[in-house]
């Protein structure tokens, strides 16, 4: 069912998303800041991103919210802050499906959680968000651990 992974490119979650479907040959692509702006420079143009004629982080976030069917947020706490925190209100405006998957409380459940969401909200465009490398250190590998026992059989 699911045809499409985006993201906007940051370090951490939205890189390993990105990561994870080029190695498994899952189209990808998403909005990224004008410039290709995240914290570790430039966003190679490996990554499928559009930019937004903005410079600001929220557009990106908010685009990519809006062109997919909906959002998994994941991250290593229980407490979303920031972009993080912006995805999930964004989600709720726009009306789209938003699945929260965090280490601390659902390490060993979430690819049931994100298969589950994916299935019974007809995802076929997953937005991958969360925070960056820098926040939480370790959400990238929990991203791609989740994304693979989600959905590779």
């Amino acid at each position: 069912m699911l045809r499409k992974i985006i993201s906007g490119g940051q370090t951490g979650a939205d890189r390993a998303a990105l990561d994870f479907a080029i190695a498994h040959g899952i189209p990808h692509g998403g909005w990224c800041p004008a410039g290709r702006a995240a914290e570790d420079g430039p966003i190679d143009l490996r990554y499928q991103l559009t930019e937004t004629p903005s410079e600001d982080y929220t557009q990106r976030t908010e685009w990519n919210v809006r062109d997919s069917d909906g959002t998994v947020v994941f991250s290593l706490t229980t407490v979303l802050t920031g972009g993080s925190r912006e995805t999930v209100e964004l989600a709720q405006e726009y009306g789209r499906p938003c699945l929260h998957v965090c280490a601390e409380a659902d390490a060993g459940k979430a690819p049931g959680l994100l298969a589950g969401f994916i299935r019974d909200h007809g995802i076929q465009v997953l937005n991958v968000a969360g925070p960056r490398a820098t926040d939480e250190p370790g959400v990238g590998a929990f991203v791609m651990r989740t994304l693979m026992d989600a959905l590779l059989p």
